[in-house]
């Protein structure tokens, strides 16, 4: 139970978090791409170590979320699979996150 799979998004949300990042600290930027990269992996060694999330909507169920050792304010939201993990988002804490995570669903459904 190794699998990390990352929906397409997961690369959209690291490159505009890497991008913003390294406005200020190019180091820096490079720093949150590897620790969030070790913690996909940690994630699919261990699915359980992220804490569970509850979040109003029930489609929402089952989602959890782990902060990027370094980096606490971004947070990696994924499923536990049978085979691992699907990382669905990587998203800043301050942000309205079930309403991202929602609208996701939302377009997902949609296509």
């Amino acid at each position: 139970m190794n699998k990390v799979r990352k929906r397409p998004q997961v690369i959209h949300d690291l490159l505009e978090i890497a991008t913003y990042i390294a406005e200020d600290n190019l180091e820096a930027s490079d720093r949150f791409l590897a620790a969030a990269e070790k913690t996909f992996q940690q994630l699919g060694k261990m699915p359980e170590m992220g804490k569970s999330c509850h979040f109003s909507h029930p489609k929402l169920a089952g989602i959890r979320q782990q902060a990027i050792k370094g980096f606490q304010k971004y947070f990696i939201f994924y499923l536990s699979t049978d085979s691992g993990v699907e990382i669905i988002r990587v998203i800043y804490g301050g942000r309205d996150i079930e309403a991202i995570l929602y609208e996701d669903l939302e377009e997902n459904n949609a296509e």
